[in-house]
């Protein structure tokens, strides 16, 4: 599709150790996007999804918010190469 993007998301907070990965596999299903998940060596959370631009409004929003257990303190956002890929996963860390 001529709409899809991808985009590269770095979270940063107590976002490790909080299920923040889970949380936002589960999230990209609801949304509909694909891409992958992961911990940083950094203690930062890295996402690279692709979809459409209000899929990916839906997917920053719960970003933001994050699960209970965590605290986001930012969210960087940027532009990426198109990511094809068939679903949405935890990939290992770094």
């Amino acid at each position: 599709m001529a709409d899809l993007q991808t985009r590269r998301y770095v979270i940063s907070g107590r976002v490790q150790g909080v299920g923040f990965r889970w949380f936002v596999e589960r999230e990209a299903a609801r949304i509909g996007v694909t891409g992958w998940v992961r911990n940083r060596e950094d203690s930062e959370v890295e996402v690279m999804a692709t979809g459409t631009r209000g899929q990916h409004s839906a997917l920053r929003a719960s970003l933001q918010e994050g699960p209970r257990a965590s605290r986001v303190d930012h969210v960087s956002e940027s532009a990426a190469p198109l990511l094809q890929a068939p679903s949405f996963r935890i990939e290992g860390v770094w």
